[in-house]
């Protein structure tokens, strides 16, 4: 009953801690399986330390003890950089005891004696360090391992300490599953037997066959690819996008791909192009028909730079200001509406489409306005001067775009000042009448030359009469 006690101490430690080859994606592995104790290694006889410790490595059947059942039970925990930390507890039952005794009846050609000792129980508790060699040699499945550690054995009545170097090699069937063997030489302090020759503290070897399971890896959205590893650990998504997903499956995962619902390119982000012209369809006005990138996938016949689905006059180039239609000239003269002031009259270039007001008409004018009579001393009009005045309406209206300046003159009778003020006033008062009969204000400008530009004589009355006068000039821009 006491060696049970011991077992189950044993198993109740190590399923804290650890003892296998995991990393840290799995950090956690338990491992089980069969064990084999080796007395041979401290028998003596032999010649010098590494025959009389492996002379006989593989005698199972003469030295080995093993148990029929599972014998050894190990935790482990990865610490980081390869190394991992565990304790194992193990049980076995001692019937095949060696000696070095050249001199005894049964001896083997190398003087070792083999003898059951009296059925002793056997259980250790060891805790172990461990480096895998597995990254260094960059493999998945071959795990190659040295340890050292150190233990405590029950062996039979007795019990003692030792320290622990070994080796181990684990073959990886999956990611979490393997087959583990393992050595451990456990050196003892003390003596191998006491006075009777009874087994008291021997050195041995002890061997472990089993299988090895890592766990512990923690995969929150159940992709398969570790949370540490995983570029996107709250949503399933594909080891080769470090566990990303990609929704459309074109090969471009989502957080990358500008259209992750569609199946797209990966020249356009993961977009869809259906009509191929190398635009999205998300950025094509025109996804349907091809076209330029300038027009936003819209196509254009006329080459205008206008897009069909905008223009109205898809056929023919015209300018975008027009919706893509030529300008028309309507009144034929070579300006076109959109610069043309006179669109329904022939013009000039020069004059912005509108007819331009000749020498004679501007003789016409002049021989109008200085026929206009004022009152005397007054810039009121006499009452024949309406029908002159209307004249000069009518020639205006017909050139509306073009700007006239009415001047006043007067004879010399009279002060300076005074038929500067009066030469003025006439002009302003021609101003006036044209505005109230139709005349756009902006056309017009007045001015008054008192009597400083006379066409006559001041001596005679025929001459002042002439020189009494309003005159119209065209204002040229």
């Amino acid at each position: 009953m006491k060696h049970l006690n011991k077992l189950l101490l044993a198993v109740m430690m190590v399923m804290g801690l650890t003892s296998h080859a995991q990393d840290s994606n799995n950090p956690w592995a338990i491992s089980f399986g069969v064990n084999a104790i080796d007395t041979r290694t401290s028998a003596g006889g032999g010649h010098g330390w590494l025959d009389q410790h492996f002379s006989q490595p593989f005698a199972v059947k003469d030295n080995w003890n093993i148990l029929p059942s599972v014998s050894y039970l190990s935790v482990s925990r990865y610490v980081g950089q390869g190394f991992s930390f565990g304790l194992s507890g193990s049980v076995n039952k001692i019937t095949k005891y060696v000696k070095f005794a050249p001199t005894a009846v049964g001896h083997d050609a190398r003087g070792m004696v083999v003898s059951n000792p009296g059925d002793l129980m056997y259980y250790g508790i060891d805790g172990t360090i461990r480096y895998s060699f597995m990254d260094l040699i960059k493999s998945k499945v071959i795990d190659p391992s040295l340890s050292v550690g150190g233990g405590y054995n029950f062996f039979g009545d007795s019990s003692y300490g030792t320290i622990n170097p070994g080796a181990g090699l684990t073959f990886w069937f999956t990611e979490n599953i393997g087959l583990s063997l393992a050595t451990q030489y456990k050196k003892s302090f003390g003596d191998r037997e006491d006075a009777s020759g009874t087994p008291d503290a021997p050195s041995f070897f002890q061997h472990t066959a089993g299988l090895t399971f890592k766990f512990g890896g923690k995969d929150t959205d159940g992709d398969g690819i570790y949370d540490k590893d995983d570029a996107c650990p709250e949503v399933a998504g594909l080891k080769q996008f470090n566990g990303c997903p990609d929704t459309d499956g074109d090969g471009i995962q989502d957080s990358a791909d500008a259209c992750p619902t569609e199946f797209g390119l990966a020249a356009l982000n993961g977009c869809p192009d259906r009509d191929g012209d190398g635009i999205a369809d998300k950025d094509d006005d025109c996804p349907d028909v091809a076209g330029l990138a300038a027009l936003r996938g819209c196509p254009d016949a006329d080459g205008d730079g206008v897009a069909d689905k905008d223009d109205k006059c898809p056929t023919v180039a015209g300018p975008k200001e027009n919706a893509g239609c030529p300008w028309p000239d309507t009144d034929g003269d070579g300006v076109l509406d959109k610069d043309d002031k006179c669109i329904d009259v022939k013009g000039t270039v020069a004059n912005q489409g509108c007819p331009e007001v000749s020498e004679e008409v501007m003789m016409k004018l002049n021989e109008y306005s200085r026929t206009i009579l004022f009152d005397s001393g007054k810039s009121t009009f006499k009452k024949q001067t309406y029908p002159v005045l209307q004249s000069i309406v009518s020639i205006l209206k017909e050139y509306p775009y073009s700007r006239f300046l009415i001047e006043g003159h007067t004879d010399s009778d009279g002060s300076n000042e005074m038929n500067q003020t009066l030469s003025e006033n006439r002009a302003h008062a021609v101003e006036n009448y044209l505005i109230e009969n139709g005349i756009a204000a902006d056309r017009l400008k007045h001015t008054g030359f008192g009597e400083t530009k006379p066409i006559d004589t001041n001596k005679t009355a025929k001459g002042k009469a002439r020189n009494r006068r309003t005159e119209i000039s065209l204002i040229k821009e």
